[in-house]
């Protein structure tokens, strides 16, 4: 039985959604939240296997949820179900640490293919979303670190474990004004906007292991 937390701001939606996930026979709503705040403390209470958030919620909306979320556990899984589909809000959500996304303009069994995909530990996307973002890939990402210089690559590795500049700065014997620059080319070159997505980036190829890495600075 796959344990969910829903987080969505409107009581009727949520019902809905709830009658049919439990339909399914293999999903049980173990909690629910009509804002971040809470939805993160149901998180911390429960344990969920998996979250199903919306976006749009008071208390920091569900971007702000999914970075608290994975900044406590790296491992949790964590898809979002909205009805914007613009691909910045998306990626956005996927550089925060959301395992898939699912738009509420899906047919139902959209949504439960999406949850089981994303317990079973793989990425899902829904067909609707933009072609820029369906298109995204692994290949394209190691293209990208392929263009960092070697001294690019060694901040990018100290970023990605959690280093402050300043640490990176002092063991690489460089100003902290050289590694800021450093840290926005490369942010460039990956094709990336945050410290968070550019860990994740690291983790899907090797660069770093998530056991043992600290929470990024934002």
């Amino acid at each position: 039985m796959i344990r969910i937390l829903l987080a969505d701001d409107h009581p009727v939606v949520r019902s809905g959604y709830r009658h049919l996930l439990e339909q399914a026979g293999t999903m049980s709503v173990v909690a629910q939240a009509e804002t971040a705040d809470a939805a993160y403390a149901a998180y911390v209470e429960t344990a969920p296997d998996l979250v199903v958030t919306d976006l749009a919620m008071p208390g920091g909306g569900g971007l702000e949820l999914i970075r608290r979320v994975r900044l406590r556990d790296d491992r949790a899984r964590i898809l979002v179900f909205s009805m914007h589909d613009a691909a910045t809000l998306v990626r956005r959500a996927l550089d925060a640490g959301a395992r898939g996304y699912v738009t509420k303009a899906s047919p139902p069994e959209r949504l439960l293919d999406a949850i089981a995909a994303v317990h079973g530990g793989r990425r899902y996307l829904s067909p609707d979303l933009p072609a820029a973002i369906l298109e995204r890939d692994p290949a394209q990402e190691s293209e990208r670190l392929a263009t960092l210089s070697a001294r690019e690559f060694e901040v990018f590795r100290l970023i990605a474990q959690g280093r402050s500049l300043a640490e990176c700065a002092a063991e690489l014997k460089l100003s902290p004004k050289t590694l800021s620059n450093h840290q926005t080319v490369i942010k460039d070159k990956l094709g990336v906007s945050t410290s968070a997505a550019l860990v994740h980036l690291a983790i899907r190829h090797g660069v770093i292991d998530s056991a043992g890495q600290r929470p990024p600075l934002l």
